[in-house]
C-alpha cells in the first residue's frame, strides 16, 4: 500500500473494531475486579477458592463487557491483517491502567505513564503503516494459502515444538520455568489466530450473501480453532496459576504477538504488499509497544512494592493480597477470569 493512498476501508473497519475491543476488554478488567472485591467483602474470596463472585451482578457485567470485546476482536481479524490487529491488544492495558487510577485509586508510576505513551506511539506507527487487507473471495482461497509449502512447514515446526514441550519439558520444567507453559500457548496461539482469521473471513463472506458454510474448509478451520483455543487456554491457565501475572503477561504478549505476526507474514504474505521502509517502521512500532508494555508491568511492581521478577513466591503473594494484582494483558486476564 502506498502511503499517499491512505488506509483501506477494510483496514479502517478492522481498526475501529480492534480499538473498541481494547476499550471493552480493558474496562472489563476493572469492572470484574470491583465485582470481585465486593463479593470478597461478603463471602469467600476467589483467590482462596471461593465462588461468591458468581452471585455478584457487577462481576457478570464485567464478564459481558469482556465477551463483547472479544467478539469485536474476532471481527477485527475478518477486516484487517493480523499485523495490525494483534499488536493493538496492548492498548487494553492503557485503558485498564487509566481506569484503575481513576476508579480503583491505584497509583500509576510516572514511568507507567511513559509506558502508556509508548504503547500509543507504537500503535499509531503500526496503524499508519499497516498493509492493506488481502482481497479474498472464498474460504477456498484461505485454504490454498494455508496449504502452501511455506505455511505447512511453519505449522509442522510449531506442532513438533509443541509436542516436544508437552511431552519432555512440561513434566520436568513446567513448574519452575515460565517459558515452558508460555511457549506452548504462544505457539498454538499463532495457529489459532490464523484459523480465527480464516473463520472470520468465511463468516464475513457468508453474511454478505456468499455462503461459505457449504465448504468443508470452513468446518476444518472451525475444528482447528476449537482445538487450538482449548490447548491455549489450558496452558495459559497453568502459567497464570503457577507464576505471577506481572511476569506471565508481558512475556506472553511478546511471544504470542511475535509468532502471530510471523505466521501472518508467511500465510497471508502481508509484507509482499509493502516496501522495506514500511516494514521497518512497523517493526519499530512493535518494539515501541513492547517497551511500553514491559515498563507498565515493571513500574506496577515498583508501586506495589512487590518483587519485580518473581515466580512461585510472588504468585503466592499475589493470591494472598488482592491489591497486589497487576493489570495484565487482554488474553491472559480474559482466560484467567473466565
Amino acid at each position: 500500500m502506498d502511503s499517499d493512498k491512505g488506509m483501506s476501508s477494510d483496514n479502517i473497519k478492522g481498526l475501529v473494531l480492534a480499538l473498541s475491543s481494547s476499550f471493552f476488554i480493558g474496562a472489563s478488567f476493572i469492572v470484574k475486579k470491583k465485582g470481585l472485591k465486593k463479593a470478597g467483602a461478603s463471602g469467600v474470596r476467589a483467590g482462596v477458592g471461593g465462588y461468591s463472585y458468581l452471585y455478584e451482578p457487577l462481576w457478570w457485567v464485567g464478564m459481558i463487557t469482556m465477551v463483547v470485546g472479544e467478539i469485536a476482536n474476532f471481527a477485527a481479524y475478518a477486516f484487517a491483517p493480523a499485523i495490525l490487529v494483534t499488536p493493538l491488544g496492548a492498548l487494553s492495558i492503557i485503558i485498564s491502567a487509566a481506569l484503575a487510577h481513576i476508579i480503583l485509586r491505584e497509583k500509576l508510576h510516572i514511568f507507567g505513564v511513559l509506558g502508556c505513551i509508548l504503547c500509543v506511539v507504537g500503535s499509531t506507527t503500526i496503524v499508519l503503516h499497516a498493509p492493506p487487507e488481502r482481497e479474498i473471495e472464498s474460504v477456498k482461497e484461505v485454504w490454498d494459502l494455508a496449504t502452501e509449502p511455506a505455511f505447512l512447514l511453519y505449522a509442522a515446526l510449531v506442532i513438533a515444538a509443541v509436542f516436544t514441550l508437552v511431552v519432555h519439558f512440561v513434566p520436568q520444567y513446567g513448574q519452575t520455568h515460565v517459558m515452558v507453559y508460555i511457549g506452548v500457548c504462544s505457539l498454538v496461539g499463532s495457529l489459532s489466530v490464523m484459523s480465527v482469521k480464516a473463520l472470520g473471513i468465511a463468516l464475513k463472506l457468508t453474511f454478505s450473501g456468499m455462503n461459505q458454510l457449504i465448504y468443508p474448509q470452513t468446518w476444518a478451520f472451525i475444528m482447528v480453532v476449537g482445538t487450538c483455543v482449548i490447548t491455549q487456554m489450558n496452558y495459559l491457565n497453568k502459567a497464570l496459576d503457577t507464576f505471577n501475572t506481572a511476569v506471565v503477561s508481558p512475556i506472553y504478549y511478546v511471544m504470542f504477538t511475535s509468532l502471530t505476526i510471523l505466521a501472518s507474514v508467511i500465510m497471508f504474505k502481508d509484507w509482499d504488499r509493502q516496501n522495506p521502509t514500511q516494514i521497518v517502521t512497523e517493526m519499530c512500532g512493535f518494539v515501541t509497544i513492547l517497551g511500553g508494555t514491559f515498563l507498565l508491568h515493571r513500574t506496577k511492581d515498583m508501586v506495589d512494592g512487590s518483587p519485580s521478577l518473581s515466580s512461585r513466591h510472588s504468585k503466592l503473594t499475589e493470591d494472598d493480597n488482592f491489591d497486589l494484582e497487576g493489570i495484565p494483558l487482554r488474553t491472559a486476564e480474559s482466560l484467567r477470569s473466565s
